[in-house]
């Protein structure tokens, strides 16, 4: 069985291409930095490892419209591996993701290094002492469970 499961964050934006043809196609490059599990080695810097991921098509445009450098996702995929001759006539070897899927991880505002607004996350200082906040006026009907 072929399956890599990552979560990193992306080195820098995705370059995106698209094939020739009547229905093109979107190819999309990207490198994910996956910290290494583990206690970290004080005589390496090094403590990420850089995957090369290509997505394809829908997840191509996906990356094209979604994803920019610093985006934390998790990725799922395969690992292909190939090789072509350089103009230098060398042989290289290649290891690629071939993404299936990609989800972000975290929040917009998270990756962006924000916080959450007053709206979104209640002081601490509105709940009772048995830990619940009281519910607003006026909301009985707009809640999910009754």
């Amino acid at each position: 069985m072929n399956r890599v499961i990552l979560i990193g964050r992306l080195t820098r934006d995705p370059d995106v291409r698209y094939s020739q043809g009547a229905e093109p196609l979107a190819i999309a490059r990207y490198t994910l930095a996956v910290d290494r599990r583990g206690r970290r080695d004080n005589n390496s810097d090094q403590s990420a490892d850089f995957i090369s991921c290509v997505a394809f098509g829908r997840n191509g445009e996906f990356a094209e419209k979604y994803l920019k450098q610093g985006t934390k996702i998790a990725v799922t995929g395969r690992i292909q591996t190939g090789s072509y001759t350089n103009k230098d006539g060398n042989k290289v070897y290649t290891t690629d993701v071939v993404v299936e899927d990609h989800e972000f991880v975290e929040s917009k505002g998270s990756s962006e290094g924000g916080s959450y607004q007053a709206a979104e996350r209640p002081e601490p200082a509105s709940a009772s002492a048995e830990g619940f906040m009281s519910i607003p006026e006026g909301i009985e009907n707009d809640l999910p469970f009754k």
